[in-house]
């Protein structure tokens, strides 16, 4: 038998059989004498080790304050060959023991045979707050291995831990791995599992010197949860097609080589307060347990693997290119891991995805099967989807790369995709054939019986107002991003392209856009032959206009707005559903029919995002409502479905997607008003007083920042600075340098340099006639403002000093002034 765990009868089911029983597969109960264990442990660790040496070694016990963590099938090493020969830690010859105060050495842990020997030091370092071990295993020979156990952990059983949050941002949800051998595989090692009923968490933290750590997480015919690391040399394939997750399969990497020599691993073990390190802060008026858990879980389970991060998840083994909303994701997750693993993931899309002309594949996916003819790849896994070009993946990567820009703040990483952006966005400008503003799909009709976007198995063509509103979006962040590059021309005509759309979309249908006073909404699509399809209402052609911005008349914001809450009160939904009414039968595929069926009216909670966003200035206890109400879903399934029945509003699908999340997403940047800016954090909240006191921290490139919002009362603050307003803004600092930017725009600033540590700040009234602010600290104080009214003057009062000061041409007015420890100021235009 090829697998390491048939070797050693599933290297873990007969653990402590010698190898002349391995074949035959029948357990033996292992006995330890108290003389042939020693206890890592350290005072003040809640962790501690109990290791077994009767024969061979192992790991017996991981307890954690006191509590043991693992199966009977302990922590062990071992190799697997393709041959079927092999062995483990427990079946080396007798081990060499050296204590010394806060440090173990276990040598001489030697397993295999003449095709492969295995010679292994174990080494554990411990203190009040860790447990270092490090591995040196050293091979004889050059050799393939099948598997290899390096180590292996074998928890006491699939609840033992909820899950595992990994150090490429992604999660290991136990109760996905349902069946016996169920496994899931990833190129990272690093991960924090947890419980959440208990708050008990273990972090294991992956080091090696020159090699690369992966791991696998599965469900044993023990029901143990096991972890199985693998360190090698190069990147591991895998062993089935391009799977990440496998049912009923405990091996998930293909066989790869090792050399002769010694490899080096190091694992840090440390208790993690999960309850305390994951808070989310304190959440008047809003489930922060179940904020913590989604976030942790359905938002994290969209990374498949590095590389890798999406909106659909690794066990379906899925990615769609054509969601605009993985940076927001990130944003809300607030872990800079999943933030380095996506902008890893768009640049190898950027490397791999898309064609030289521009356009970007729409999917990856571990298999063939669901793609255009000819378009899969079967290295990389990118394809074009089988139901036709989804256009809106060139929108989708434009607006991925422009929120994770604003995220990360990398200006080289900016550049690094700007010709990318530049060639996806002239892909899609290219298709305004008849240059009226509005971009056209590949296909001309309904009756083509393909799709242009994410509702893959509804036959919107030609010009597409859901495609159309999320390129407006495309245009607006990219001159942004052309403008922060320093190309104002190209800033210019990217704008210029946005507001010729937005006039093209709002004009009536009857004149070539897409509003229906009729219907009072947007029309989903028009054909080529100028009939106008879907004024069923549908929900994300609708708060995609809002949300994006290509709409901003109240009115019709109101007509859309009223109606649908009225229809949902009427129906008692808890989400909104993909259509209010029916397509016709023409206009969708037969798997959604009849109405309401799949994306024919059924609740995909997916865009929820687009939903919260348009209520939030509109109406915020609508947009809290459904806010609510995903909560409670969670707090029922874990929002473990790819969608709802509209009927029954029971969860269905076995594609379980985690832009299902973004409802929550939309509570931090809609409702809380997180929104970073490439050179600043940006609050632009939507209170209302049932959230009032909220209060959490929320890390943004290295820095912590509190975050306390009240209605009317917004505070931002770090160790260098602190800054209230009444209304939205933005904040940086450098040094004693601290920049306020006002409604988080680059159009009104206020630049401060003092000779104190901490600049206090608060921003009492700004408008180009009349600004009051106070800063709280002692000393010399210089400002700088930006975004007055250009040559004028401005009488200045500092305390009791009153000075007269003229503006630039360009509205800059600079002045010094003493504080002895508070300071109000005042300026008024003369």
């Amino acid at each position: 038998m090829r697998k390491l765990t048939n070797i050693v009868a599933v290297l873990g089911v007969a653990l402590f059989l010698p190898l002349t029983i391995f074949a035959a597969g029948k357990p033996i109960k292992p006995e330890y004498p108290a003389t042939k264990q020693i206890t890592i442990s350290s005072p003040g660790n809640p962790v501690g080790l109990v290791i077994g040496y009767l024969k061979g070694v192992v790991i017996k016990q991981l307890t954690i304050k006191g509590v043991n963590m693992l199966s009977p099938s302990g922590i062990f090493t071992g190799v697997s060959l393709q041959s079927g020969k092999g062995g483990t830690s427990y079946n080396s010859k007798p081990v060499s023991i050296r204590q010394e105060k806060n440090k173990t050495t276990i040598s001489g842990i030697i397993y295999g045979d003449n095709d492969l020997q295995v010679n292994e030091t174990w080494e554990f370092m411990t203190d009040s707050h860790k447990i270092n071990w490090r591995i040196t295993r050293e091979y004889n020979n050059d050799a393939e291995l099948d598997d290899t156990a390096f180590p292996k952990w074998s928890f006491n059983n699939t609840s033992t831990w909820t899950g595992g949050i990994l150090d490429n941002g992604g999660m290991v949800w136990c109760k996905y791995l349902k069946g016996v051998n169920d496994t899931y595989g990833v190129h990272t090692g690093g991960v924090t599992l947890w419980n959440a009923k208990t708050g008990v968490g273990l972090r294991i933290k992956t080091q090696t010197g020159n090699g690369q750590t992966a791991a696998r997480y599965s469900h044993s015919d023990k029901n143990e949860f096991t972890i199985n690391h693998v360190v090698s040399d190069d990147e591991l394939n895998q062993r089935y097609n391009l799977s990440r997750f496998v049912n009923g399969r405990e091996l998930i990497f293909a066989p790869f080589k090792v050399h002769k020599g010694k490899v080096v691993v190091n694992y840090e073990l440390a208790y993690v307060n999960y309850d305390k390190q994951y808070s989310r802060g304190k959440l008047p008026g809003i489930d922060a347990i179940a904020v913590r858990e989604l976030l942790n879980t359905t938002a994290r389970y969209g990374v498949v693997d590095s590389r890798i991060t999406g909106g659909n998840g690794w066990l379906s083994n899925w990615k769609c290119m054509h969601e605009p909303f993985f940076a927001q994701i990130g944003m809300a997750v607030d872990d800079p891991n999943y933030t380095n693993n996506l902008s890893v993931t768009l640049d190898q899309e950027r490397d791999e995805a898309i064609k030289p002309d521009g356009r970007v594949l729409s999917r990856w996916h571990n298999v063939q099967g669901d793609e255009m003819p000819g378009t899969y790849n079967k290295k990389t896994g990118y394809y074009e989807a089988m139901w036709g070009y989804t256009v809106d993946s060139q929108t989708g990567y434009i607006i991925n790369v422009c929120e994770q820009f604003d995220v990360t703040g990398k200006i080289d990483w900016l550049k690094s995709h700007r010709q990318s952006c530049e060639n996806a966005l002239g892909w899609l400008i290219a298709r305004d054939s008849d240059h009226n503003g509005i971009f056209e799909m590949m296909n001309n009709s309904r009756f083509d019986h393909t799709s242009s976007d994410w509702l893959d198995i509804v036959w919107a063509s030609y010009e597409n107002a859901f495609v159309n509103a999320q390129m407006y979006r495309s245009l607006v962040l990219w001159a942004d991003c052309e403008q922060t590059l320093g190309d104002t021309e190209k800033a210019k005509y990217y704008s210029s392209l946005a507001a010729k759309l937005k006039t093209a979309f709002n004009k009536p249908i009857e004149d070539g856009g897409f509003w229906s006073a009729k219907a009072g909404q947007y029309v989903y699509w028009r054909d080529k032959d100028g009939s106008t399809h879907g004024d069923n209402m549908v929900t994300p052609v609708n708060f995609a206009a809002i949300a994006f911005g290509i709409c901003d008349d109240p009115t019709r914001k109101k007509i859309i707005l009223d109606n649908i809450e009225k229809r949902m009160q009427s129906e008692h939904l808890f989400h909104w559903p993909l259509c209010f009414d029916s397509f016709k039968q023409d206009e969708v595929s037969g798997g959604n029919w009849p109405f309401p069926k799949y994306e024919n009216g059924d609740i995909f909670p997916t865009w929820g995002y687009l939903g919260i966003r348009s209520y939030a200035e509109y109406d915020r206890a609508i947009a809290l409502k459904y806010i609510h109400n995903i909560l409670q879903q969670y707090n029922k399934d874990g929002l473990s479905s790819q969608r709802y029945s509209r009927v029954t509003q029971l969860g269905q699908g076995d594609d379980v997607l985690s832009g299902i999340c973004t409802t929550i997403t939309a509570l931090y940047s809609d409702i809380y008003g997180i929104r970073p800016k490439w050179n600043r954090m940006g609050l632009e909240p939507n209170m209302s007083p049932e959230l009032n006191g909220t209060d959490f921290y929320y890390t943004l490139r290295d820095t912590a920042y509190r975050i306390r919002l009240s209605t009317g009362e917004y505070n931002l603050s770090t160790k260098g600075f602190a800054v209230s307003s009444k209304e939205d803004f933005g904040a940086s600092q450098k040094g004693n340098h601290l920049s306020y930017y006002h409604l988080n725009k680059d159009s009104c600033i206020l630049n401060i340099d003092a000779t104190a540590k901490s600049i206090n700040l608060t921003v009492n009234k700004w408008s180009s006639d009349k600004l009051s602010f106070t800063i709280k600290n002692p000393g010399r104080v210089k400002g700088e403002i930006k975004g007055l009214t250009p040559n004028s003057y401005y009488e200045i009062t500092a305390g009791n000093a009153i000075k007269k000061v003229k503006t630039t041409n360009l509205g800059v007015l600079s002045s010094v002034w003493f504080s002895s420890g508070k300071l109000d100021i005042d300026l008024q235009r003369l």
